[in-house]
């Protein structure tokens, strides 16, 4: 009767918790049906081309199978709304990779052709992102920076001499030739990282950009993107500065320039900024009862250009405008190989970055409409996409959310939508990019301002973060303040290494296991000197020179201990008893020796993805686990069947293997439970009792016998294999 009142798509399952012996034991392990050997190569050879085919091309996983009616109308509505922000967003991060805005339009169009038959994501507009387009930016501002491209301009006599600090300018044509050049050459290198990590599988390391590193690192890059723009909207000059305390540089910059403001183009930025973001929040806050968001980007950008043109803003009040926005394509051109020397490390921390951040939102979007993505099907595709758009002049690209977000509410299904915005980008790289010459560059950094908002309400997340995890609250702190000071590339890898002293250095068991038996080894020693004393409690300081502390007055002596007094056999020596000596290794020892902490009484390792190992994989794995078991720790192993572990005795056995994770988190809570887990460690020590003489114990540290079984409440240690 109780079920009737269950949602439809809510079920429940019961079953006792296997272990694979128990499973084995009541179920009957079915033989497969046996074929010849040219039948099974056959069918592998057939099934293996046509995985392989899907798996370098996704599209051929949907596109065959493409419901057009349904779906395409849907496309088309999505497509154009989103093209219409990526040749807006297109320009304005020009602004960010400090090259010119015709650039961006190639970096909004080029990849999406390449994504759409090599990626997996149904649902990611693929284009610039402010963050990687600011690393990239930092670079290129290093190597070309404005000092390498002065010539002689205007000169000016004055009594016959000529005055070095007038005629000097800026040869703007070098110095965009130069820049493009090392932003494309970055990209090419960028997608040689991404390719090389997919084909090569190592897509995991990513695993190591936590959400609170990633956090902390975006809201540090939305603060270099706000000092970075806001030159463009105050429209005063700065020198390039890049590195540590580079903001700052900036900021001095900034404020000593402050008087050069031009007020018409600080007025749009400022203009810009709020409408667009008051705009955003009514798109978002009456999502559900707006069938398509306002286009506010594009609407600002079409009266911000018809205002320039009409008042003519550039020769009347000095503004600074686009200018020049060439129709068509430039010449497919090879990277400059000698650079890679110099840009090799910023290019691997761009290419990490702008993979996680476009896997962190397509996995969301997977999740919501019911399908997988592949990690590194995701590298090899963005790789190709940026090889293939920085031979173009583009620079890279991988994803924004903001984009994606429009991209999936107005409807779109596939790629086709990716597909149809790119072509929105080519009618303006073709045709529309002139009549954009006269817009403001504050209004484009406007756009980008406005668009950083998701970043900055990241810093929402800390005082969550503090309640819930204060270690990843403190990854958060770290990386934001690393990559603000030390700048983007060197504050990334300084919060990874940070990260890493986190959650992957832990203990050495064999140095907890050698630790311990030192310390067993110098108590020991004091006891054979009198120093110390057992009791039912454990171990109790003797007074020194024979004199009684009344403190431990109650205390049972040694030769009472553990059955009574001593027992004599016939030839009148005494007989070794045995007695347990209470050693509890999280509070502080009777000896000065530091014992690390163990923080975890159970390990479980999910070999669910583990088809085989091979035989000194076999041999570490166990010997891994016996250094374990042997300072307290329990070892599971869940999802294998153990054909492929060959290498079970008296101490590692098959009684670790579990079905599931699950199943052995249960397992692990039932013994915890039933107290199979002793607290605290017992260390039981054979000695022999004497009425006077304190107890012999051996110098060798081998002949010390230990049972290490710890008990730390609520610590379940899961990794996954």
């Amino acid at each position: 009767m109780m079920a009737s009142h269950r949602p439809a798509n809510h079920y429940c399952v019961s079953r006792p918790v296997y272990s694979k012996r128990a499973f084995d034991e009541d179920n009957d392990r079915q033989i497969p049906e046996s074929r010849s050997f040219r039948e099974k190569l056959s069918a592998s050879s057939n099934s293996r081309a046509k995985q392989v085919l899907k798996g370098l091309f996704p599209i051929l996983d949907w596109l065959l199978q493409y419901p057009t009616k349904q779906w395409l109308p849907s496309d088309v509505i999505s497509g154009v709304s989103t093209g219409l922000v990526c040749c807006l967003q297109g320009l304005a991060y020009a602004l960010l990779v400090s090259v010119g805005p015709v650039y961006g339009l190639y970096a909004a169009f080029f990849p999406i052709l390449t994504y759409f038959f090599l990626g997996t994501s149904r649902h990611l507009s693929v284009g610039p992102f402010p963050v990687t387009c600011l690393m990239v930016g930092s670079v290129v501002l290093t190597l070309a920076p404005d000092e390498d491209f002065m010539r002689p301009g205007n000169e000016s006599m004055v009594n016959g001499t000529l005055l070095e600090s007038e005629s000097m300018e800026v040869d703007i044509s070098a110095r965009e030739a130069q820049r493009i050049v090392v932003a494309s050459t970055m990209t090419v290198l960028i997608g040689l990282f991404q390719l090389g990590m997919g084909v090569f599988h190592v897509g995991f390391l990513v695993r190591y950009l936590s959400d609170p590193l990633v956090g902390g690192f975006t809201t540090a890059a939305a603060v270099h993107v706000l000092i970075s723009q806001l030159k463009m909207v105050l429209s005063v000059p700065t020198h390039s500065h890049n590195g540590f305390f580079s903001l700052a540089y900036v900021l001095s910059d900034v404020f000593r320039n402050i008087k050069q403001t031009n007020v018409a183009d600080l007025v749009a930025g400022l203009l810009t900024i709020v409408t667009v973001m008051a705009v955003k929040e009514i798109n978002a806050k009456f999502q559900h009862k707006i069938p398509v968001p306002i286009p506010i980007e594009v609407i600002v950008t079409v009266v911000a250009t018809g205002i320039s043109y009409a008042v003519d803003l550039n020769s009347r009040y000095g503004a600074s405008i686009v200018h020049s926005i060439p129709r068509g394509f430039v010449p497919a051109q090879f990277p400059n190989i000698e650079l890679f020397g110099e840009i090799l490390g910023s290019s691997f921390s761009t290419a990490v970055v702008g993979y996680a951040v476009s896997v962190s939102v397509a996995k969301v979007y997977a999740a919501k409409h019911d399908y997988k993505i592949d990690g590194n099907q995701e590298l090899i595709a963005f790789g190709i996409s940026n090889i293939f758009c920085g031979c173009f002049s583009g620079f890279v690209a991988t994803t924004a959310l903001s984009r994606t977000a429009i991209q999936e509410s107005t409807g779109g299904k596939t790629q086709v939508a990716g597909l149809i915005s790119a072509l929105m980008v080519l009618i303006v790289i073709v045709a529309v990019g002139p009549l954009l010459q006269p817009l403001q560059k504050s209004v484009l950094a406007g756009i980008v301002i406005a668009n950083l908002k998701g970043m900055f309400m990241q810093i929402c997340d800390v005082p969550i973060l503090w309640r819930q995890n204060r270690t990843d609250c403190f990854i958060w702190v770290f990386t934001c303040i690393s990559c603000i000071v030390l700048g983007l590339d060197v504050g990334l890898l300084t919060g990874v290494v940070f990260e890493l002293g986190t959650v992957v250095v832990g203990f050495d068991a064999v140095r907890v296991f050698k630790k311990r038996n030192k310390a067993l080894k110098k108590i020991h020693k004091l006891i054979k000197k009198g120093k110390l004393k057992i009791t039912e409690n454990g171990l109790v300081p003797v007074a020194p020179l024979g004199v009684d502390n009344e403190a431990f007055e109650s205390e049972q002596d040694p030769e009472h201990v553990e059955g009574g007094a001593q027992q004599e056999v016939e030839d009148g020596s005494r007989q070794e008893i045995e007695v347990e000596v209470q050693v509890d290794w999280t509070s502080s020892l009777p000896v000065n020796v530091t014992v690390p902490k163990v923080n975890i009484h159970s390990l479980v390792m999910d070999f669910s993805a583990v088809s085989f190992l091979d035989m000194m994989s076999a041999k570490s794995l166990r010997l891994v686990i016996k250094e374990f078991i042997r300072i307290g720790v329990s070892v599971y192993i869940a999802g294998c069947d153990g054909t492929a572990l060959c290498f079970f005795d008296d101490v590692v056995t098959r009684d670790l293997l579990f079905l599931t994770v699950h199943d052995a988190i249960l397992f692990i809570k039932l013994e915890a439970s039933n107290g199979n887990i002793s607290d605290p460690m017992v260390d039981k020590i054979s000695q022999m009792q004497d009425d006077k003489e304190p107890l012999p114990f051996t110098e060798d540290e081998d002949r010390i016998e230990t049972y290490d079984n710890q008990h730390l409440v609520g610590s379940v240690q899961f990794y996954s294999w």
